[in-house]
């Protein structure tokens, strides 16, 4: 679903110790930390500053192998001293399998871990919930873009967008009203060349605002080419290329 997605935090030794240790029960370990972010396969926090604020209003969701594990990240949490925001259990109102558990994060954001019968194929985020001002132009965006980052719509209402990977693998985002809306995600999106390409040619074709034409961006490593938009809520959207050449 998402090449990364990435969250700015207040605190970065803070929040970092509390995801490794509430993700070590789902079987998802760091995979690469530097001064400049730390990461988990497909997510990634990095410390706030005065050109990019703190993330919040997010809720993001990690995929847990069995419900056992559910439970684990939720204990692993309120053993660390995270706030508890919903105990484990079955929620029937999501889909019929869907059992799942949920902490607060020490910027509020709300964390879950999540079991069903549908969980994504590669990275370790399920899904993730953002609030918008306004549904119908943030899904506007996301559908111009949805050629070029490899996605389809799921749900298309006016109180409710839901976008997922073409074809019908798991995972997904979701757009719901809410105010205040949540501020400072950055997603990124994987692709080759031309879809890199694409993305930014259609986003500002459409009147998007541009935060990074298409090119190599080496400090991240070589071959790595991708270009930036933001979307409605200024949110940074990025198609990302990571093998050019």
């Amino acid at each position: 679903m998402f090449d990364h997605v990435t969250i700015r935090v207040t605190d970065r030794a803070r929040s970092e110790d509390l995801f490794t240790t509430i993700l070590a029960p789902l079987g998802i370990d760091i995979s690469y930390s530097t001064h400049a972010f730390a990461e988990w396969q497909d997510f990634s926090l990095t410390e706030a500053d005065a050109q990019h604020p703190v993330t919040h209003g997010l809720h993001l969701a990690f995929a847990a192998p069995s419900r056992a594990q559910v439970d684990a990240f939720w204990q692993a949490g309120l053993d660390a001293g995270a706030p508890d925001d919903g105990a484990p259990g079955p929620r029937p109102q999501y889909r019929e399998d869907y059992y799942g558990a949920f902490l607060r994060d020490p910027d509020g954001n709300s964390i879950e871990a999540v079991h069903h019968g549908d969980l994504p194929r590669h990275g370790v985020i399920d899904h993730l919930w953002m609030r918008v001002a306004d549904v119908g132009a943030a899904a506007a965006f996301y559908k111009v873009i949805a050629p070029a980052a490899r996605l389809e719509a799921r749900v298309d209402s006016p109180d409710r967008a839901t976008f997922g990977p073409a074809g019908g693998a798991g995972g997904s985002f979701t757009l719901v009203p809410g105010s205040p809306p949540t501020a400072n995600v950055h997603l990124a999106f994987g692709g080759d060349e031309a879809a890199v390409r694409r993305f930014y040619a259609d986003a500002t074709a459409a009147g998007y605002r541009p935060n990074g034409p298409p090119g190599e961006r080496p400090q991240y490593h070589a071959g790595y080419y991708a270009a930036y938009v933001l979307d409605p809520d200024g949110h940074n959207i990025e198609v990302v290329d990571h093998h050019r050449g």
